[in-house]
């Protein structure tokens, strides 16, 4: 049905409703002439008149008393279909599957899963941890949380932390009798925890820059490992240096069980943003658990 019929149709059922062209032009916020334009045009298009007139009245033939009876059943139907929907905004329901890596979801899903739950009983919520990096798009989900350096195109982001800066660590009883590094390439001389990207990648080489100078240092060490929570813990058992996210190695450094070092040389980059494909209307769903996770991140 074309927009111009379903106009004709409502300004049909107006009409019978009040009884009068002038009320029922009132109510739809046209003029009279406007009205009687829509009636014609629709009675030409089912090719049966429709209504009765008079100079006093107006009242639904044979042929109209059904086509309004018939009306008032399918417009009951879009209303509460629309109800339906606005409930669905006030009360999320359904399925919602989120891609996230593991270093994020232990910052802002693992904290508000509960409460989530809770405030959303109705939603079916999955959560993929997943290092991979997998497209969402390809892989069905609704959104993801990612670094902003890997950011698929196309897609709409929301910002969920600042700026982060990367830091190079040790535990005090590692670098008790060793020099603390003053320049990168003085890493040579200390054991460094290395670090593998999932999926069976390359050795993380690690990345540094001060002003115009970049560079980065392929380090060694008797452990590896492709999990930061495994890096953290070595770091703290004193097996080495660790190079990690700021904000997850900050809290040690506080409690003195790590120290700090090539700071200068530390580069910033991107924060976390979640993200979903570009919609003109984001499901229900996915608004609630974006806003939820906006007003806990941090």
């Amino acid at each position: 049905m074309r927009g111009s019929e379903f106009t004709e149709l409502k300004a049909f059922a107006a009409i019978v409703e009040e009884g009068s062209f002038v009320r029922a032009a009132a109510r739809l916020r046209i003029s009279p002439p406007a009205l009687s334009q829509s009636i014609r045009q629709l009675e030409a298009r089912v090719g049966v008149r429709l209504l009765n007139r008079t100079t006093r009245s107006v009242s639904p033939t044979v042929a109209g008393e059904t086509l309004f009876t018939r009306l008032g059943v399918a417009f009951g139907e879009l209303d509460d279909a629309v109800a339906e929907v606005q409930a669905a905004r006030d009360n999320p329901a359904g399925s919602l599957r989120i891609n996230v890596p593991r270093v994020a979801a232990m910052r802002f899903i693992a904290p508000i899963l509960g409460d989530f739950q809770r405030a959303y009983p109705d939603v079916a919520l999955t959560i993929i941890v997943d290092d991979l990096l997998a497209n969402i798009v390809e892989g069905r989900f609704d959104a993801g949380i990612r670094l902003g350096e890997r950011l698929e195109k196309d897609m709409v982001a929301v910002k969920l932390s600042d700026d982060l800066q990367m830091a190079a660590v040790a535990a005090p009883a590692y670098l008790k009798g060793r020099a603390v590094p003053h320049h990168p390439q003085d890493l040579h001389q200390h054991r460094c925890i290395n670090f593998q990207w999932p999926g069976g990648g390359g050795i993380y080489r690690w990345e540094f820059s001060r002003g115009k100078r970049s560079l980065e240092i392929a380090v060694k060490g008797s452990l590896t490992v492709n999990d930061t929570e495994l890096m953290l813990n070595a770091a703290l058992d004193g097996a080495g240096v660790a190079y990690m996210i700021d904000y997850q190695v900050q809290p040690w450094i506080e409690r003195g069980r790590l120290a700090r070092f090539l700071e200068p040389w530390s580069p910033r980059f991107p924060g976390f943003y979640l993200y979903h494909p570009s919609r003109r209307l984001v499901p229900p769903a996915l608004r609630a658990f974006i806003a939820f996770v906006r007003s806990r991140r941090g």
